[in-house]
């Protein structure tokens, strides 16, 4: 393993200190993993929402990178791909409340539900009011009344940047809720990776792929995807990871559609270019239209290379919010 850190037991702590060191914009505390905005609650309206998420390290930029106005008034991160313990997403949420209570962003694993969940009540002892959104849109996993379900992952994004959007504007808790589960309704992702990542705490590779495979339908934690294949081009990966997204994205021809293009953490930009390219042209050819676009690293995993798509069935309303100002380590735009 070859890493630029310092012990993997200090891999947070040292990189949210740095974090802080960047963007003064920020407060961070390193050892309980919680960024928020500098001003904190003292510096927002009265009366307004505000919107907390986190998980596990090892996604970054997702989720401290997007503590800002227009998206979250806070993060809290766990240790690399481990939920952060109620305690401290507990803090961060009175940190941030400024009376109109605080929701809470959640990715569908089972540690983040559990112990956002018992944040939450323990924070509405003191008197905080909080609702629980739960990003699943990750196609790979059927729905099933069995297990945990779909994971979550690049639709964090857009529940974030939606709903931020909606909480800047004044609106009341139950419409920012409400505006983020229809970007979640509306919202599909599939991955595809090419190698496996390497957590500083194990040393070595999560898994192994063969020199000519890819594992399509991959988790942003590893986990096993749908089936494992021979390499193919950037073509026809972007036509088999479409067709999952879009036999389970109903009428989505000739509706427009938010996309990200999102990086793994191990692949050059040349790359998701390309496969941007290759998504224009499958999508045209199926009647979908792209009306926003992101590409870059946002949801990654570490150091794998590899891919995510996410699409995002957008009406006037979710466009609007989309395109209001930013302000973010990660994301900015209209400021």
């Amino acid at each position: 393993m070859k890493k630029l850190i310092n012990s993997p037991e200090s891999v947070v702590s040292d990189a949210l200190r740095g974090m802080a060191a960047a963007h003064p914009g920020l407060r961070v505390e390193a050892e309980k993993g919680i960024v928020t905005r500098a001003a904190g609650a003292a510096g927002e309206p009265a009366g307004k929402v505000a919107l907390l998420s986190g998980g596990g390290s090892g996604h970054e930029p997702l989720h401290a990178g997007f503590v800002g106005r227009g998206m979250l008034a806070a993060a809290v991160a766990g240790p690399v791909f481990t939920s952060p313990v109620p305690d401290n997403i507990a803090a961060a949420t009175c940190a941030v409340d400024a009376g109109a209570g605080v929701l809470h962003i959640v990715k569908n694993y089972t540690g983040d539900i559990l112990n956002f969940t018992m944040a939450a009540e323990d924070c509405e002892d003191e008197g905080v009011k909080v609702e629980q959104v739960v990003v699943d849109d990750d196609v790979a996993v059927a729905r099933t009344e069995h297990g945990p379900g779909r994971r979550g992952t690049g639709a964090t994004l857009f529940v974030e940047k939606i709903a931020g959007a909606l909480a800047e504007e004044g609106a009341p808790l139950a419409e920012v809720a409400a505006v983020a589960r229809k970007v979640n309704a509306n919202a599909r992702s599939y991955g595809v990776a090419l190698t496996s990542c390497t957590t500083p705490a194990k040393g070595s590779p999560n898994f192994t792929l063969g020199e000519d495979e890819i594992e399509l339908g991959i988790g942003i934690h590893g986990e096993p995807g749908r089936e494992r294949r021979t390499i193919m081009t950037a073509a026809e990966t972007a036509e088999a990871m479409l067709d999952a997204i879009l036999d389970d994205l109903p009428e989505a021809s000739g509706a427009p559609v938010i996309l990200l293009v999102n990086g793994l953490g191990g692949t050059p930009p040349v790359e998701l270019y390309i496969m941007r390219a290759e998504v224009e042209r499958v999508l045209g050819e199926r009647g979908v239209t792209v009306a926003r676009s992101l590409v870059g690293n946002y949801v990654t995993s570490l150091d794998m290379a590899g891919c995510t798509l996410t699409l995002c069935r957008a009406d006037e309303e979710l466009l609007r919010l989309w395109d209001a100002p930013v302000d973010t380590p990660s994301l900015r735009w209209g400021c």
